[in-house]
């Protein structure tokens, strides 16, 4: 693909009915919403890998999202849960550019999410590290320029410890809202946690612990209900009150 030697930045995506397009980045990130798209490549196949590409339902948006790794799905689990997310999509545009000796390099970031300010962010989603080596540093420095340029923001996201991650995991398995449970239960289950107390106790004082434990689930997903996901959840584990609606802090894990 050749890029306007006096473009710094040109943007490639799919439109909506499929067709390639080529634009300069500050008018496409003006113009598109890539929170809509879908991927502009496949994401690869890598054999012996236990995780492939597949897709993940977003409770932000309602949607499926292509995600091409396990890192990437924990990353989008992440997002799915802060509040300022309104949108989010897998690979929906490439960049270009031109090296200091005028070669055209490109990359196509693996994230995308939208904010509620309209301003977004790219990322990637190393399952460690140096995963990427120095192509991905490079391209890293590349496309964090790019997002400056138009107020956004660029970054390769660190995996969660396993901990955190199968935490999130698991809260994620109750994230659709069929798991606010019956009419007034989520009443009682936020009213039985006002104040931390231990798992087990708030949802037998809820009602009955296999109806009211999805539930629980359900609002630690929503950021309703609070606890430290840092430490393996159990039946003991700490629960109190929340302090959003979508998750208890911006980008976090809590």
């Amino acid at each position: 693909m050749a890029v306007d030697p006096g473009s710094a930045f040109e943007a490639v995506f799919l439109d909506p009915v499929g067709q390639t397009v080529q634009q300069r980045w500050a008018d496409a990130a003006i113009a598109v919403a890539f929170e809509e798209l879908e991927p502009v490549s496949a994401f690869p196949v890598i054999p012996g890998r236990r995780w492939g590409p597949g897709l993940w339902w977003s409770s932000t948006t309602g949607r499926h999202v292509a995600a091409g790794s396990n890192a990437m799905r924990t990353q989008l689990m992440i997002l799915d849960r802060d509040p300022r997310v309104i949108g989010l999509a897998g690979r929906p545009v490439r960049l270009l550019w031109r090296s200091d000796r005028g070669q055209v390099r490109s990359w196509v970031p693996q994230l995308f999410a939208r904010y509620s300010d309209g301003s977004a962010l790219l990322a990637d989603c190393p399952s460690h590290l140096e995963a990427g080596g120095e192509r991905a540093v490079k391209a890293a420095v590349a496309v964090s320029e790019a997002c400056a340029q138009i107020g956004w923001t660029y970054r390769r996201l660190a995996p969660l410890d396993d901990v955190a991650a199968a935490n999130l995991k698991w809260l994620a398995g109750y994230r659709h809202p069929r798991n606010q449970g019956r009419t007034g239960l989520m009443a009682a289950v936020l009213g039985a946690f006002a104040q931390p107390r231990p798992l087990i106790e708030g949802a037998e004082a809820a009602g009955d612990p296999i109806e009211v434990l999805p539930v629980v689930f359900h609002a630690l997903w929503l950021g309703q209900l609070t606890t430290p996901l840092q430490s393996p959840l159990h039946e003991r584990v700490l629960v109190g009150p929340g302090s959003s609606s979508r998750s208890g802090e911006p980008g976090g894990i809590r």
